[in-house]
């Protein structure tokens, strides 16, 4: 079997069909990549990660095989030899691009390219002398696999002809992502997403897209919405990284990805998001009709797509039932003056306001019209494969594969502009990456994350104990003796550092933290009661409440001899804080 792609975003289809074959010792899978597209540059490497044997192109056309496999009808496909079977590469067939093909077809459904093959002409002779070339084999299609009855029908008006192979199978990446919610609590885990809520942006390829359209969205996004209460991850069309190259789109989101922003890996990790996701803002990419029907869960618009998103399609039903980021009116794509240039608060407000203006069921209505047999599609294309090659399938079931855990951020900011707001219920506290916008109460930074510029310029300073284990060995005799700070030593040697610090504090990740301030005699200790919710506990991260502590001491002025109880407010949570004047046994205590 031979599974030919043209680009990435092909590859990756293919990739979800091949366990149609798992177990099957009749079964040789080989790779080859269609020369002449513009995204076809990762390709290769991505069938090298995975191990997969490749055939150079020139190959390919010399052999025959039993099964061809393509997820797009473009290319120079009447070239290979064997039962083509084609699959569809997205999900709805929403855009119509102007540079190619036939302006007013659907891309995947153009007949200019399913048609190509049964109006095959010789080649051109290479002098005038020489014969005509002989014409190029025409391409069996044996199968044109497509998601939903509605598609067969679009096919039937388009291109009669190429109905005659063509059946509704469903879509396997769905199956995918239908038999991975299971594992959401595993992928939040794995991103490090905690009790916050987890925006997911996507941006398809091309000058429509909101990568195009609106470039410093995700930074603004990622650096203004309060850290403690959301994270943020961009899922990036593979044919936008195949232009740009993983060097440059990094240099491109180094903003929103020193912020904490999450840029999902092209294959498998973006659907792995999707389900890890709390809300999702999009473009037209048909990222969102998974997202659609995997959950119902909040989904906004930016942008109508311009020229390329097809009325009518399931995408574009989608974008007109949901609220919008931005205008609201059909023909507007940009995000107005006011949006673009407001302040954190604005777009923060803009953007909450949205989701819960959506309409629960929106989604998943209009991804009905572009997935059919959902749950059941790879086992509908195993029986049809199985079929054209006049094998019976083996005895043992080949079920869709859970999506693997995703990647977390491989950046966090070390250093914030804390608002803090002292109420009568206690401290409001929201912690944005320095530098987004207005200063707050105070600036807070990681000791030993943090530059130094932004150490000395610190209100807050706190620090993290490193564990031994995660300290690697070093050449040479071990040391004679550990030189170790105490708690209280450490603190008060920080204050004396940096003239600028108010509080020095210990954070550890369970358990009390040490905090001294500047001007008190005595250090205090720190603890913090989870929140409780329906049956599930928060943890608060202590370094917020460090800063709860900073701001909630400074406007009582107080100096507390007891043990001092107040609340600690991040988004709709509240945490119990309690500060006790520190025994010498806690200052002594090691880190």
């Amino acid at each position: 079997m031979l599974l030919a792609a043209r680009s990435a975003v092909a590859l990756y289809r293919l990739l979800d069909v091949a366990p149609v074959f798992a177990g099957d010792d009749r079964i040789t899978r080989l790779f080859t990549l269609i020369p002449g597209s513009d995204f076809g540059v990762d390709v290769l490497s991505a069938i090298e990660t995975i191990g997969g044997r490749t055939l150079p192109w020139s190959e390919a056309c010399d052999r025959s095989f039993d099964l061809v496999v393509t997820a797009s009808p473009k290319g120079d496909l009447s070239l290979l030899r064997g039962p083509h079977v084609l699959l569809p590469h997205g999900a709805g067939f929403n855009k119509a691009l102007p540079d190619e093909g036939s302006a007013d077809s659907a891309s995947g459904l153009d007949p200019a390219y399913l048609l190509r093959a049964d109006t095959a002409t010789p080649t051109a002779p290479t002098a005038p002398s020489d014969p005509p070339m002989p014409t190029a084999p025409a391409a069996p299609t044996a199968l044109h696999a497509l998601a939903h009855p509605d598609q067969l029908a679009r096919l039937s008006s388009a291109a009669p002809r190429a109905t005659r192979t063509a059946k509704v199978i469903g879509d396997p990446t769905l199956d995918r992502l239908l038999a991975s919610l299971p594992l959401r609590d595993r992928y939040r885990a794995a991103l490090r997403t905690g009790d916050r809520k987890l925006i997911a942006l996507v941006s398809t390829w091309g000058q429509e897209s909101l990568l195009r359209r609106h470039p410093d969205l995700p930074a603004r996004l990622a650096a203004q919405l309060p850290h403690d209460e959301y994270q943020l991850a961009l899922i990036v069309h593979p044919n936008e990284r195949s232009l740009l190259g993983r060097y440059e789109l990094a240099e491109l989101l180094a903003p929103a990805l020193d912020a904490g922003m999450i840029l999902a890996g092209a294959h498998e990790e973006w659907a792995s998001v999707l389900i890890a996701a709390d809300a999702l803002v999009t473009d037209h990419g048909s990222a969102a009709l998974y997202y659609a029907a995997a959950q119902d869960r909040p989904i906004v618009g930016v942008g109508r797509g311009g020229s390329e998103l097809i009325p009518g399609s399931p995408m574009d039903v989608l974008l007109r039932r949901i609220p919008q980021l931005g205008p609201g009116d059909a023909d507007a794509d940009a995000l107005p003056e006011e949006l673009a240039g407001a302040p954190a608060e604005e777009l923060t407000e803009e953007l909450t306001e949205a989701l819960k203006a959506y309409r629960p069921g929106t989604g998943h209505a209009a991804a009905q019209a572009a997935f059919a047999h959902q749950g059941a599609a790879l086992s509908r294309l195993r029986t049809e494969l199985y079929v054209l090659l006049g094998l019976s399938p083996p005895p043992f079931d080949t079920p869709a594969r859970p999506l693997p855990p995703p990647t977390p951020a491989t950046r966090a900011p070390a250093a914030f502009d804390v608002a803090a707001e002292v109420t009568p219920e206690g401290v409001r506290i929201a912690r944005r990456p320095l530098g987004t916008g207005t200063p707050g109460h105070h600036l807070a930074a990681e000791h030993g994350a943090a530059s130094e510029a932004l150490t000395r310029s610190a209100g807050v300073l706190y620090r993290r104990p490193v564990p031994y284990s995660a300290t690697p060995a070093s050449p040479g005799p071990p040391a004679p003796t550990d030189l170790l700070w105490s708690s209280a030593g450490w603190t008060r040697h920080t204050l004396s550092e940096y003239p600028g610090c108010r509080m020095a504090a210990i954070v550890r990740p369970s358990g009390p933290c040490l905090l001294t301030v500047r001007g008190h005699t005595q250090s205090y200790v720190l603890q913090v009661e989870p929140h409780r919710e329906g049956g599930r506990i928060a943890h608060l991260d202590p370094a917020v409440a460090v800063s709860a502590a900073h701001a909630w001491l400074t406007a009582h002025r107080a100096r507390p001899t007891a043990p001092t109880r107040f609340t600690c407010l991040v988004g709709d949570r509240s945490f119990a804080v309690r500060l006790d004047p520190a025994t010498d046994e806690e200052t002594e205590q090691p880190i």
